[in-house]
């Protein structure tokens, strides 16, 4: 059994609560990545997130564990969050623990109760955290027998596939009911769209980890953006 790298403290697990920012380097440049991925770092940013696409759970192709390998490489520190928006995610645990990631998350519309259950616990055996996602149009309800197992729930604020679409606020709703139901030990994401615009509603409806791609990345002042996404500053 290959066990993911210990490089760093689990950013999700072993937290004071406060919320985190959640770098997506899908919106980084990918000609000079490892920089950009070190810069956001140094500029206070938490952890990164890698967004795995596989042009059929989305319509779109991103990267895979070579390019997770590389950012970890380049950021041997950083606490990587792999978001699996591919159909068959149990095939990519490994190959993701292997090339660094602390966490994987991936999709309820994809698999049963009992795939979701076996696709945490082989998180847990490879060394990683595990999360189970939502897109907009799936209701909470859809994960409420499998809440408790997931180190993190994800409710995704724009349609999976591409970066830099507008927030979706109704999915708000689902946020602050599954908040409610979480252990203190439990992280809730949010995806999409989060800007330091929106910020504010996003973390008071109960997401403590919020995920910022082009908000963070494109900006002219990166470290006030992130720290207005955390909710320091004005």
């Amino acid at each position: 059994m290959t066990a993911a790298p210990q490089q760093v403290r689990n950013r999700f697990t072993d937290s004071d609560g406060s919320p985190i920012v959640n770098a997506s380097i899908l919106s980084a440049d990918f000609a000079r990545l490892g920089d950009d991925a070190r810069a956001v770092l140094e500029l206070g940013a938490d952890i990164l997130h890698v967004d795995i696409m596989d042009g059929h759970f989305v319509p779109n192709i991103s990267m895979g564990p070579g390019v997770c390998a590389a950012v970890h490489r380049a950021c041997p520190d950083a606490f990587l969050d792999v978001h699996l928006m591919i159909t068959d995610p149990a095939a990519y645990l490994e190959p993701f623990a292997r090339a660094g990631a602390g966490h994987c998350t991936f999709h309820a519309e994809v698999a049963s109760r009992d795939e979701l259950i076996r696709m945490r616990d082989r998180c847990h055996e490879l060394g990683m955290t595990a999360g189970v996602a939502i897109n907009p149009e799936t209701p909470s309800e859809a994960i409420d027998d499998v809440l408790e197992f997931f180190d993190l729930i994800l409710v995704m604020s724009v349609h999976p596939g591409f970066g830099g679409q507008s927030f979706i606020p109704d999915v708000l709703e689902k946020t602050r009911s599954i908040s409610r139901r979480l252990r203190p030990d439990q992280r809730l994401e949010m995806d999409g769209g989060i800007a330091p615009e929106n910020a504010a509603e996003v973390r008071e409806a109960g997401c403590d980890v919020l995920v910022a791609g082009s908000a963070i990345f494109g900006s002219e002042d990166r470290e006030a953006s992130i720290s207005r996404i955390r909710g320091n500053g004005s």
